[in-house]
């Protein structure tokens, strides 16, 4: 109940509708109470006592009744949908919102496969709900009122014969609607699981082709789809028994109710009219019945479902952890890190552990190391993606946490390795950190980061679309773009993390003149595996399981026989390992 009145909430902005399609579906209900009305009359004063008159007024009256009812149902039927719909669409674009900020923490330990599943898959089950269940429990539950109304009209004797329906009936919704529930909440968790082995699947499928795959991956696959199927099934079998118990509780009451009320008929208590019109409602009542049946087997599924999204929205997210009430100005003087220790969540070890270190403004520092050292962890330290254990990161002497968010990224630009591309344009991916940027800025930052000549080259220029992070572009072109965004994007402080590590030689040798060009005049912290790239930074500081265990520039490390030179001599070989 909890869930389902807080799925009520979202049905607020569009109430006018709502009181609107319920008094529709009270309108549609009254109507079809008349049709069972109308059998009364029809069956005694036209059949047996041949009434003319009635004759020529009820078939007009039958046909009113059809018209208005139609009429009604219509309006009904259309705003019910409407304020579904919307409703679905709100709750499908708050819950993708609040994925977008929820920390990366939250996404580390959630695959991409199973919040997709949540988003598309659980508000599709709670759509059934919404745009299906609500309709059928206005409109059934009226019509069942109405219905009851002529049942007790003609004969409320009889009428109380057919109570004893009502508590068994809703008694095998409950016990039924709890079991398909767990159902539910268990299969849209297998749901999950398929969903994510068909995107990592589909993610990585040159590295399934590459190693022959293919056969293991669909096991894989099918082992999750047979877990889904199972479960699916389940939910099938008690939704199928929940229906045959209800059909065997209405056939125990119609039953009941022709064997007394054929009785009252033949004592003369009771005219044929009167029973065929308490019959006709007494069908047409055990039609709603039904449908609040098989009406509750969805809002079972779908408040399974419910849970699921909400457990996701009710997440503190970086909005509203971030207590920063001030606006970070562009870097003066330094960022520094004091104290700072990390440790993951799922590691016993601290990825981090005593780190000291300033970067005055305008400098270049290298961060190298073995990996696993804590090179990334630091870094990802700044732009807030993660949250210190211990210590603070400050710029210009002050803690960034009394920043806001939006600020303090508005200040960080970022180029990885791994670099993230949209199935967009190339305009598009250059200006997605300034999309208030000019053709002719876009261009600017293109040409800085000597991209401007291959995309020329490109069929449609800047306007070609580049496919799922860029698969259409080679590998230096990628990070050729990733780095005409930042350029564009112009921030005071650069993070690189490996941009160059997975580059061939000559692609490597262009990528770097267009580092060099992000890098000028900015506070940079690059990440290194190749050491030449960092030959020129102003200072290398070289990590070990999470400390700092050297400082110095390139020539001075070279110097010292410490970890540097040990990394140095393994690359270059110029030394014995």
């Amino acid at each position: 109940m909890k869930q389902f009145i807080r799925l009520l909430e979202f049905f607020k902005p569009y109430k006018v509708r709502l009181i609107a399609a319920f008094i529709f579906s009270g309108l549609v209900a009254a109507l079809t109470g008349a049709y069972a009305w109308l059998v009364r009359p029809v069956l005694d004063g036209i059949f047996i006592n041949k009434d003319t008159f009635l004759l020529n007024v009820l078939p007009i009256a039958i046909l009113a009744v059809a018209v208005l009812k139609a009429a009604f149902s219509y309006g009904q039927n259309y705003l019910m949908n409407y304020v579904g719909n919307q409703v679905i669409t709100d709750i499908r674009e708050a819950l993708f919102l609040q994925l977008m900020r929820l920390p990366v923490r939250f996404h580390d330990s959630n695959t991409s496969g199973r919040l997709v599943s949540r988003v598309i898959n659980d508000v599709s089950l709670m759509a059934n709900a919404v745009v299906g269940v609500l309709k059928d429990l206005f409109l059934q539950s009226l019509t069942f009122l109405a219905m009851f109304v002529v049942i007790v009209y003609q004969n409320w004797k009889l009428a109380a014969v057919t109570l004893f329906v009502i508590p068994v009936s809703s008694y095998t919704m409950v016990r039924m609607g709890q079991r398909l529930r767990k159902l539910s909440m268990r299969g849209q968790e297998r749901m999950g699981d398929m969903a994510s082995t068909l995107q990592e699947t589909l993610a990585g499928i040159r590295i399934v082709k590459a190693f022959g795959r293919e056969d293991a991956e669909g096991k894989r696959f099918r082992h999750s789809n047979e877990a889904f199927l199972s479960m699916t099934m389940k939910a099938i079998q008690v939704s199928s028994l929940g229906n045959s118990h209800m059909e065997v509780i209405g056939v125990v009451g119609v039953a009941a109710i022709v064997w007394y009320g054929g009785y009252l008929v033949i004592q003369g208590a009771m005219t044929p009219g009167a029973f065929f019109s308490f019959l006709t409602a007494m069908f047409m009542a055990y039609t709603p019945i039904r449908r609040l049946s098989g009406a509750n087997n969805t809002v079972q599924q779908a408040l399974a479902a419910a849970e699921r999204v909400f457990a996701v929205l009710d997440l503190e997210n970086e909005q509203n952890r971030d207590r920063g009430l001030k606006e970070l100005a562009p870097i003066a003087r330094s960022l520094e890190f004091r104290g700072i220790t990390f440790q993951y969540e799922s590691s016993e070890v601290p990825a981090l552990t005593g780190i000291d270190l300033t970067v005055t403004a305008g400098e270049v520092v290298a961060l190298v190391g073995s990996s696993g050292s804590g090179k990334t962890t630091l870094v990802s330290l700044v732009p807030r993606f993660y949250e210190p254990s211990g210590g603070s990161v400050l710029i210009d002497g002050q803690d960034i946490r009394e920043y806001t968010l939006q600020s303090l990224r508005r200040q960080i630009g970022i180029v990885s390795q791994s670099t993230v591309l949209f199935d967009e344009t190339i305009k598009y991916n250059i200006a997605y950190g300034r999309m208030d940027a000019s053709e002719h800025e876009v261009i600017e930052a293109a040409k800085a980061a000597y991209a401007h000549d291959f995309i020329l080259r490109l069929p449609n220029g800047y306007d070609t679309l580049i496919g799922e992070n860029g698969v259409k572009l080679s590998g230096g072109e990628r990070q050729r773009l990733a780095i005409a965004r930042a350029i564009l994007r112009d921030s005071p402080i650069m993070i690189l993390d490996e941009a160059t590590s997975a580059l061939d030689s000559e692609s490597e040798r262009i990528v770097q003149l267009a580092l060099t060009n992000l890098m000028n005049n900015r506070t940079t912290l690059v990440i290194a595996h190749r050491l030449s790239t960092i030959h020129n930074a102003h200072r290398i500081v070289v990590l070990d399981r999470g400390r700092i265990v050297e400082i110095g520039s390139h020539h001075d490390l070279l110097k010292q026989d410490g970890q540097y030179k040990r990394l140095h001599a393994l690359q270059f070989q110029d030394v014995a390992p």
